[in-house]
């Protein structure tokens, strides 16, 4: 491998010895929120967890496919109706429906990566954006199976004799740390080191046999895997699907969240930005016309940290440090 990947290890390394304890640390004192918090509080942060399983799908794409999706809404509804259909017809919980759609998510996404494939930059952004925009009707074309403008309900538990409200909280909290966890051993594999080759490196990738175009494909896959799988665990998290909830808002929303936690595909930064996504929209309700200046500027600060937001800020700490002794 190239040396910039195999250098680029070694940091990762360095931070894993402290970040596994501290994740650990969080995960358990997520678990005993619900003893110490009220109803309210359970379903806004099993809401929050989901929204934070949607932002690692956006800051996947990004990180290993060095691309910016602002369609990811199309497959974070699909995986949402395909729980809540497979509970009204079928009448199987979410436990069969998670499944379902998260490989229906990778067939998914293999089906809208592979046309696309010669796009890149801006181009695939726009192309991604017209899954956005064409959600809401698409949904509504259905008709009655899906719910129409009502939508519909996912009220049936996976486990018996467990209270609902706790299986709402907590299968989206196991749920994002065996994200986190899969990403991070993701990292380390030998095919998440040929992604962020044929990333940085086209050539050298193919010369190993490995090219930059089924890499996208790859990365567009997984991506689309895990924000389909997001969707599940937001539409029994929320306990209702609608069209409403799926609108190029929502997608631009997954967006800002990934730059909220600066593509960060762990857990401190997947709860910052799902905790970003779901808190601001009900602050900014009132906010009127600032409302799109805002993401705008969110947007704007996507296009000028590129897909390595992290190291971006870094070389802009470092000039500033050496203008400053300079």
């Amino acid at each position: 491998m190239p040396e910039s990947v195999s250098l680029a290890e070694a940091p990762v390394r360095a931070r894993s010895s402290w970040a596994v304890p501290r994740d650990a640390l969080l995960v358990a004192l997520l678990a005993a929120l619900p003893a110490m918090l009220g109803g309210f509080w359970i379903y806004g942060i099993g809401v929050c967890m989901a929204n934070a399983v949607a932002v690692l799908s956006v800051s996947f794409l990004l990180r290993y496919g060095g691309e910016v999706s602002i369609g990811h809404s199309f497959f974070l509804a699909f995986g949402a109706y395909c729980v809540a259909i497979i509970e009204r017809d079928l009448h199987l919980s979410v436990a069969i429906g998670l499944p379902v759609a998260l490989v229906a998510g990778v067939l998914l996404g293999l089906a809208f990566a592979f046309p696309s494939r010669a796009l890149s930059g801006i181009y695939l952004a726009v192309a991604t954006m017209a899954l956005a925009l064409a959600v809401p009707e698409l949904i509504l074309l259905l008709g009655p199976f899906a719910g129409g403008y009502e939508g519909l309900y996912v009220a049936r538990a996976p486990l018996p004799g467990v209270p609902l409200d706790l299986q709402r909280y907590y299968l989206p909290l196991i749920a994002l740390v065996a994200v986190v966890f899969l990403l991070r051993r993701f990292r380390q594999s030998r095919q998440g080191l040929a992604l962020l080759t044929a990333r940085d490196h086209p050539r050298a990738a193919e010369a190993f046999g490995f090219s930059r175009g089924f890499a996208r494909l790859a990365a567009f896959a997984i991506s689309a895997a895990i924000a389909s799988s997001a969707g599940a665990l937001l539409a029994f998290a929320a306990s209702t699907v609608s069209p409403n909830s799926y609108t190029l808002w929502t997608a631009i929303y997954l967006l800002v969240g990934s730059v909220v936690s600066l593509t960060s595909l762990g857990l401190i930064g997947a709860l910052a930005g799902g905790a970003f996504i779901t808190l601001v929209p009900q602050v900014l309700a009132s906010s009127g016309d600032w409302v799109p200046i805002l993401y705008g500027l969110a947007l704007l600060i996507v296009v000028v940290l590129g897909d390595k937001p992290a190291e971006t800020l870094q070389r802009l700490r470092t000039r500033l440090m050496r203008g400053r002794h300079g």
